[in-house]
């Protein structure tokens, strides 16, 4: 994300083989957290923007299932990654072959909370952490 002109812009698939116009020194962090399941599917995206609030008129082209959320720098916060695991709970359920769903993670912070793991045990999550850093390598 950056700032072209006086308007924050977030590139699309439209802009492949052209480079889009930001200034440079005037990006932002915007966190993405994606699931894909070992049989291909994926379940929607969940984005986290950095700033106080936002407004659901600012995202009228992002399909509605989409999950987006605001922090302070635009990384994910324990808070926000309960939230995602309650829209990872959502998404998989219904999709679930067995008694329990495996879910993969890297080592984030929000990953290790009590609340986390409870909620897992609760709803027949069981994780697998991969060691901090490490998930782009493995």
């Amino acid at each position: 994300m950056g700032v072209a002109s006086t308007s924050k812009v977030v590139t699309s698939s439209d802009t492949v083989g052209r480079a889009p116009t930001v200034q440079p020194g005037n990006q932002e962090w915007v966190t993405v957290i994606e699931s894909v399941s070992a049989a291909g599917w994926s379940i929607p995206p969940f984005l986290i923007l950095a700033g106080k609030l936002h407004q659901a008129a600012w995202y009228r082209d992002i399909p509605n299932t989409w999950m987006i959320a605001v922090s302070d720098n635009g990384w994910t916060t324990d808070q926000l990654g309960f939230t995602w695991l309650e829209h990872f709970n959502r998404c998989t359920q219904t999709r679930t072959v067995g008694t329990y769903r495996l879910l993969i993670v890297d080592g984030h912070n929000s990953h290790a909370t009590p609340e986390f793991d409870q909620y897992c045990a609760q709803n027949r999550i069981i994780t697998l952490c991969m060691p901090a850093h490490t998930s782009h390598l493995l």
